[in-house]
């Protein structure tokens, strides 16, 4: 704490020492009225914390806000002509990518049917003419059976 100011508290506790030795606390406070009847700011004594640094803080709804400084007409339709232009920019950013995001969707695609088909154009075609074999045939050799139309594979390759 600088010497200033405690100079100045360690004043100002000595003249409220001075009039409260030469005059009854009544009379300071009928001083401290003014005619309207609102009293001026009391020079508080020590705080209980003894704090004396402290000062009493005022409540925000009496403080005074100040609106600040508006921006002129030409300045808001600047700024409102930069924020659409921003705007549309992030719009056009976000349909390329959701673009790419669907192209790379629609080839994945392709190519899950094009390995699809490649598979069955590689296998090996085993034709049961005999039914009476798959009676004959254990489980587990008829889970690896698939039917398969034949006629449509032999079209497509003549």
């Amino acid at each position: 704490m600088s010497n200033d100011s405690t100079d100045k508290v360690l004043s100002i506790v000595a003249s409220i020492k001075n009039q409260n030795s030469n005059t009854p606390t009544e009379s300071i406070e009928e001083e401290v009225t003014v005619k309207s009847g609102v009293k001026k700011d009391v020079i508080a004594g020590k705080p209980k914390s003894g704090r004396f640094w402290k000062s009493k803080r005022e409540r925000f709804s009496s403080v005074v806000k100040t609106k600040g400084i508006k921006p002129d007409f030409q300045a808001k339709t600047a700024l409102r002509l930069e924020l659409k232009r921003t705007k549309d920019l992030s719009k056009q950013a976000l349909e390329q990518i959701n673009q790419k995001k669907l192209a790379q969707k629609e080839r994945r695609r392709e190519n899950i049917k094009k390995t699809e088909e490649n598979k069955r154009k590689s296998e090996v075609v085993q034709v049961i003419t005999n039914t009476a074999k798959l009676k004959r045939m254990r489980k587990k050799q008829l889970r690896f059976i698939q039917k398969r139309d034949t006629n449509k594979e032999v079209e497509a390759a003549k």
